[in-house]
């Protein structure tokens, strides 16, 4: 395999109760990683209204799926239970492969996605990530 292959990176999936905030957020990753990481989000519920959706959330982990792993990052607490859920889900050679990282959800997407874009293994990733936790 020659040239960029952007499954060769961690994956990262963005979880917001916000259609809004989910969509910006990915945006700013993008626009600072390129397409060097798989990038997916999901936010809202099936209602349209605020919320997350498991099904939305395994969706979003296949579109973002690479073999090296996928760190998911969320906003608040529904949005963690429910991408346990959907990790619980998932064909058991997956699971092990796909992280929660407890992180700010804007600025733990950029960091984790600029350390994916380096390379970095998904442990890797979801420590950058989860140094941004407060103390």
């Amino acid at each position: 395999m020659t040239g960029p292959d952007a499954n060769a990176n961690v994956g990262i999936v963005i979880v917001s109760h916000s259609p809004d905030v989910a969509r910006g957020t990915a945006d700013m990753v993008r626009q600072m990683v390129g397409d060097e990481v798989p990038l997916a989000w999901c936010g809202g519920n099936p209602d349209g209204g605020l919320g997350t959706s498991v099904p939305a959330i395994l969706d979003a982990i296949d579109r973002a799926w690479s073999e090296r792993g996928v760190a998911i990052l969320v906003d608040l607490g529904g949005a963690e239970t429910n991408s346990e859920m959907a990790i619980e889900m998932l064909p058991e050679e997956r699971q092990g492969r796909v992280l929660l990282c407890n992180a700010p959800i804007v600025e733990g997407a950029v960091m984790a996605g600029t350390e994916a874009s380096a390379g970095s293994t998904l442990e890797e990733v979801r420590r950058t990530a989860e140094e941004l936790r407060p103390a």
